[in-house]
């Protein structure tokens, strides 16, 4: 139990914090395992939807610091090479 007032405070939220980080981050993640399997299919169509959308979720993400911006851009990047090598190989 915490003594301090700011210490009460934190530890109420904490939990909320938390819970929201946890959903930013899970829908970031889930957006970039699409956009994989998508890039691993080959169809350059559906991939640059899927690609599209996992750059908006890790924005998403990296704006409310769910994640770090840096990781949110390096991934944003991968995927966007990843992207570019099947529209030209197709």
């Amino acid at each position: 139990m915490p003594n301090i007032q700011s210490a009460a405070k934190r530890a109420r939220q904490n939990p909320k914090r938390r819970s929201a980080n946890r959903f930013y981050r899970a829908k970031a993640r889930n957006a970039v395992s699409r956009a994989r399997t998508l890039l691993e299919a080959g169809d350059a169509d559906a991939a640059v939807e899927g690609v599209q959308a996992a750059s908006s979720a890790l924005d998403r993400a990296a704006r409310v610091r769910a994640v770090h911006p840096n990781l949110a851009d390096r991934t944003k990047s991968r995927l966007a090479r990843q992207l570019h090598a099947i529209q030209s190989a197709g």
